[in-house]
């Protein structure tokens, strides 16, 4: 399992905890801080994202210092971990209430208001970190059409997020402040910061899932449609045998590969099965 598991799970998918998502740690000050500063404090991710270009130019010491302090500093404050949707669903088990909110890496990377992400709570409609949001007068929201926060019922979130699969986005929680959750985004590799961070730059900002994607070769009937949605570089598809295949090393077992397969070939295993991914757990 992931450092968090032992750290803040007690040995189990930390994420699944439901004192992780506890109303109780928005009293810390620090932490409304952060959120505040993280959700209007959009100049400053931009200019993180040209820091990034700028980093593949530096000599490769000097990328390994940069990344490794990125990492731990990350692991402090606003780290993600991917998640499959049946983890999705048990995570709005746990919770009581879904808010749907503008996606603040779409708004750097695309200019407007995108709103493939959700802010979950212990609380009513969002809890404190919604009222958070709410409080920015209008800094957190970028474009002519600002719904603002929405509260949403379980059984419609989980709908739109299984629809986004189909698109090719794969499932993240986010801590603000570790260990608490508050948030659950949608993310690509094309609009999202912490996949272009992850994949594109090997800044270790997030941890791949619990799980690695398995293909049954029998099963498989050499359609190539998991390989459309795949964000990872994950998949392959073998002339030789007509078949599609897994590269555990590359996998962050997000799942998101499932929704295309008619055959129903692909499955997701534990990673501590897996001796290739057994210890692979950021880029």
């Amino acid at each position: 399992m992931c450092e968090f598991c032992l750290k803040h799970g007690e040995g189990r998918k930390w994420y699944l905890e439901a004192a992780n998502y506890s109303e109780d740690l928005l009293a810390d000050v620090r932490r409304r801080r952060f959120i505040e500063s993280f959700a209007t404090d959009l100049e400053g991710m931009t200019r993180d994202t040209a820091r990034m270009e700028d980093l593949d130019r530096l000599p490769a010491i000097f990328r390994a210092l940069v990344r490794r302090w990125s990492g731990r500093r990350m692991r402090t404050y606003h780290f993600g971990q991917v998640v499959p949707i049946e983890d999705v669903v048990r995570i709005f088990e746990l919770v009581n209430s879904v808010v749907r909110v503008s996606c603040i890496c779409r708004q750097v990377t695309l200019g407007r208001e995108k709103r493939y992400c959700y802010g979950v709570s212990m609380g009513p409609n969002g809890g404190r970190f919604a009222e958070i949001i709410k409080g920015l007068d209008g800094s957190f929201y970028a474009g002519p059409d600002r719904a603002g926060v929405e509260s949403v019922e379980k059984t419609e979130a989980l709908a739109a997020i299984r629809e986004l699969e189909h698109e090719g986005l794969c499932h993240t929680v986010w801590t603000f402040v570790t260990p608490f959750i508050a948030g659950l985004c949608n993310c690509d590799r094309a609009d999202c910061l912490a996949l272009k961070a992850s994949v594109g730059h090997r800044i270790p900002i997030l941890f791949r899932a619990e799980y690695v994607a398995n293909i049954d070769a029998s099963a498989c009937t050499g359609c190539r449609q998991c390989l459309r949605l795949c964000p990872f570089g994950a998949l392959a598809y073998s002339a030789g045998t007509g078949r599609t295949e897994v590269d555990a090393r590359q996998c962050f077992g997000c799942g998101i590969c499932r929704a295309e397969c008619a055959a129903g070939a692909i499955r997701l295993r534990d990673r501590r099965e897996v001796p290739a991914a057994a210890r692979l757990w950021t880029v």
